[in-house]
């Protein structure tokens, strides 16, 4: 649960609309990511023409969490990347200590 005593209040604009938000985060990173939500609606408007917030808004978010996902399976890859190289350097210097 969140201890509202750590809640920071912060006003942000997005698609045009001021939204007051209260977040756990420091709220400059918090206007950082309204930024991004923002820049992105836009994007998606001009290359689309949609004019509705709410469907550019519904696009926006799926583009972002694709993103997101795509992130998330490249670091999990690389984690398993790193820990191959890890067991296979583990091995070599085990192997060089004991003589082999």
């Amino acid at each position: 649960m969140t201890d509202p005593s750590h809640l920071s209040a912060v006003t942000v604009r997005i698609a045009g609309e001021e939204h007051a938000l209260r977040a756990n985060a420091d709220p400059e990173y918090t206007r950082t990511c309204a930024r991004f939500v923002d820049a992105r609606i836009q994007e998606i408007r001009e290359k689309s023409g949609l004019v509705e917030t709410h469907r550019a808004a519904i696009l926006a978010a799926l583009s972002i969490t694709d993103q997101l996902l795509k992130a998330r399976e490249e670091l999990d890859r690389l984690r398993r990347e790193s820990a191959e190289r890890d067991e296979r350097l583990a091995q070599r210097v085990e192997s060089a200590l004991s003589g082999g």
